[in-house]
């Protein structure tokens, strides 16, 4: 009969666990990217997240972005979200595919040099484009860059792992003192 002690203890490190976790509908997730600019007169980082809920049914699914985050190397003002200058139907994440038939998402985002507002300068992210370009000079040449998107995991189901190792451990050191207290 110790099968009983050891499967309320497996319910309740059960129980604790999913209460810990504080877990989601399977039918709804935010997507978190990372991204990374590099054109030939600046780079940057920035993050973005969105709702997947909120995907149109559009032939390219897309949703509004729900946070973003964009910085220059070098300098510190922050682009957001709201700095778009389209903003609220904009930004926008757009689902992409590769050649090897892989989906992502990408980043629709248009916004203005906030760091000199005296300036004409705008920049755009659209997919993997990168372009600066000037509002008011049309004899001004774009400068082209890439962007580089990379998913960021949910730190969800690595608690979750976490909590189940050390949950582990615990009990296998518990089983060896028995063991040693038994001899």
């Amino acid at each position: 009969m110790k099968i009983v002690p050891k499967l309320a203890i497996a319910a309740a490190s059960l129980t604790l666990g999913f209460a810990v976790v504080d877990a989601k509908s399977v039918s709804a997730a935010i997507i978190n990217y990372a991204f990374t600019v590099d054109s030939p007169v600046t780079k940057g980082n920035g993050f973005f997240s969105f709702d997947d809920s909120t995907l149109s049914n559009d032939y390219t699914p897309e949703a509004t972005i729900k946070s973003l985050s964009f910085q220059f190397d070098g300098d510190s003002t922050i682009y957001t979200e709201q700095d778009d200058t389209n903003y609220p139907d904009f930004p926008v994440a757009f689902q992409t595919t590769s050649l090897t038939w892989q989906t992502s998402f990408a980043l629709d985002y248009l916004f203005n040099d906030k760091s000199n507002p005296a300036s004409s300068i705008s920049y755009e992210i659209i997919g993997k484009d990168f372009t600066i370009f000037s509002r008011t000079s049309p004899d001004a040449e774009p400068i082209s860059g890439k962007v580089s998107y990379r998913q960021v995991p949910e730190p969800t189901p690595l608690v979750g792992a976490l909590f189940a190792c050390s949950l582990g451990l615990m009990m296998k050191r518990k089983v060896t003192l028995m063991k040693k207290v038994r001899f």
